[in-house]
């Protein structure tokens, strides 16, 4: 294979040309451009769309006599991949795919780079077989499986050895505008960068014993990285409180923090707080991805009949509306979506919340500080007095917020609020507990959505799956005898989703809408005739039976749906 690719002169327009992939013309302007920009001819043509990376690669695959594959459906083995180091691989645009004999499999997006086939064979120390691949498919298949563990170990590895040597000067990194100058500063930007490529919606710091873990929410599911060094923690922590304006020299209570990062052409917003452990403090960093606007609320992927009624019903003049769920079950995106599509030049808009999320034009948005007394009653008194016509209030949190809302709500104004609970009848009831009167609920409440975001099932790896006893039961319970027969789908486990069989979440949401049943049940706060009247409205349907019809559906699996959803009674 080597002395194949050493005496291979392939000119590749040439060649292009020849199966008549790209005209003359284009050839010219390409060669034009790429004396400008040095890019190389292949991707000056691609990006200029003068020829389809496909068929492209097929005519390379055919001329160099190596396979081409498709990295879409291969499935990638971890431990092989990570033979090669993701600077390498990132530098050479390559990928160990498989192992022999006779060496490697590698995958490269340019094959006729000999210089990079060389330095792979320096680095990997075996024989190498090239095979070739699209160069977006290479970059997202090391995307999923470096998860720059490397990189990450390295890093606190050199963290380790300067504070060994007691020559960590915390004052020369605060002053430093260098993310470079500092291993510390390297390893929180790489932790920052990797996070986001792989979609996480938090990064977990948590000192053990002996190790440092840092694990990553990533559609709902932690994943983790062990450092064999849990004593990088202080320098770690204390750059994070730094950033977040926190006060570094206090470790015996937690903190709370806010800072932002700039990534590549994005900017990431982090919310941090801390909590000290026998340990060491432990982090947790929510992560609010800047670059990725708003959602309307036709992607939010709420079912048509229930997105046609909660826009009917949020584009009323006043009352109340619930979004209810548990933590990290997209409340507050839906919320937001719906202030976007409210948000026009005619309409006051006030939001208060703990925290401010996203920053909206046009909006007064209000961050709760308990500790100078700015809390959510009295944020909330005081805005009903800027005439506000929508009011956002982050979450109803005890009687008198509860109060001060619905009372808002029935003196002519849109209040748009959450709640912690499970689903759509028990939030009702949840207000009745804290002592809200049901008079005042009857008047006020116009419709509440509970949801969950649950995960999808990987495409590329999912096969039909026959259910267990348990599992057949679970679904006899729910749906009787009438999906005995489904051919119900699971996710094996493959490159693309990282081996978990599961790739990305969607939201499921069921829609509570106020009749006169519910009213006048709520009226005389009988809480058996709320359930009842609730179960038996034309056209409610529960959570259960909405994340049922997405396993019908091959849209996830009926073990994710027992998982988020076997509360359901």
């Amino acid at each position: 294979m080597a002395a194949n690719m050493k005496n291979a002169r392939i000119r590749l327009g040439e060649l292009l040309i020849e199966h008549k992939l790209i005209s003359e013309a284009q050839l010219q302007a390409a060669l034009g451009e790429q004396k400008k920009s040095g890019r190389r001819l292949g991707r000056v043509l691609i990006d200029n769309g003068y020829v389809d990376e496909d068929a492209m690669l097929r005519v390379l695959s055919d001329q160099l006599r190596i396979p081409y594959i498709d990295l879409t459906t291969f499935d990638l083995n971890p431990q092989l991949v990570q033979l090669l180091p993701e600077t390498d691989a990132r530098r050479y645009r390559a990928i160990v795919l498989k192992e022999s004999n006779d060496g490697l499999l590698v995958a490269m997006g340019d094959p006729m780079d000999i210089f990079g086939y060389d330095s792979l064979v320096k680095v990997l120390k075996r024989p190498v077989e090239l095979a070739i691949a699209s160069e977006s498919q290479l970059f997202a298949a090391m995307d999923r499986t470096y998860h720059d563990s490397d990189e990450i170990r390295s890093l606190a590895s050199e963290v380790g050895k300067e504070m060994s040597r007691d020559s960590f000067d915390l004052d020369k990194l605060m002053a430093s505008t260098s993310k470079s100058d500092a291993p510390v500063v390297r390893l929180i930007q790489t932790m920052f960068e990797g996070a986001v490529r792989a979609n996480a919606s938090d990064i977990h710091i948590e000192p053990g014993e002996d190790v440092l873990r840092i694990r990553r929410r990533i559609d709902g599911i932690l994943h983790e990285q062990v450092v064999e060094d849990r004593h990088i923690n202080s320098a770690l922590v204390s750059r994070l409180k730094l950033m977040a304006n926190a006060d570094i020299s206090e470790r015996r209570l937690p903190q709370d923090g806010r800072f932002s990062v700039n990534l590549g052409d994005g900017q990431i917003d982090v919310r941090l707080s801390t909590i000290p452990t026998q340990n060491g403090e432990s982090v947790v960093m929510r992560l609010l991805d800047h670059s990725n606007s708003i959602k309307s609320l036709d992607k939010l992927g709420m079912p048509d009949d229930i997105l046609d009624t909660f826009r009917r019903v949020i584009h009323k003049p006043h009352g109340l509306i619930l979004v209810t769920g548990p933590t990290g079950s997209g409340k507050t995106t839906t919320l937001y979506s719906a202030l976007s599509e409210l948000n026009t030049a005619q309409r006051k808009i006030i939001t208060i919340e703990d925290p401010v999320e996203y920053r909206l034009s046009r909006i007064s948005q209000v961050q709760v500080n308990n500790k100078v007394g700015l809390d959510f009653a009295r944020v909330l008194r005081t805005a009903l007095r800027l005439d506000p016509d929508i009011l956002l209030l982050g979450e109803i949190r005890d009687q008198e917020t509860g109060e001060i809302g619905l009372r808002a709500s029935l003196t002519g104004h849109l209040v748009l609020s959450t709640l912690h609970t499970n689903d759509a009848v028990s939030s009702a009831i949840r207000l009745m507990d804290m002592g809200l009167q049901g008079y005042l609920l009857a008047s006020a409440v116009q419709g509440i959505l509970a949801q969950r975001l649950i995960r999808r099932v990987c495409q590329h790896c999912a096969s039909p799956r026959k259910l267990d006893a348990n599992e057949q039961a679970w679904l006899h319970d729910q749906a009787g005898s009438s999906l005995d027969n489904h051919a119900f789908v699971e996710g094996s486990g493959c490159g693309q989703c990282n081996h978990t069989g599961y790739s990305g979440r969607i939201g499921i949401y069921e829609f509570l809408v106020m009749d006169s049943l519910l009213t006048e049940a709520l009226r005389r706060e009988d809480q058996n005739a709320f359930l009842k009247a609730a179960r038996e409205q034309d056209g409610y349907r529960p959570l259960v039976q909405n994340a049922l019809d997405y396993a019908c559906n091959g849209i996830t699996t009926i073990n994710e749906v027992i998982r988020l959803c076997g509360w359901a009674d």
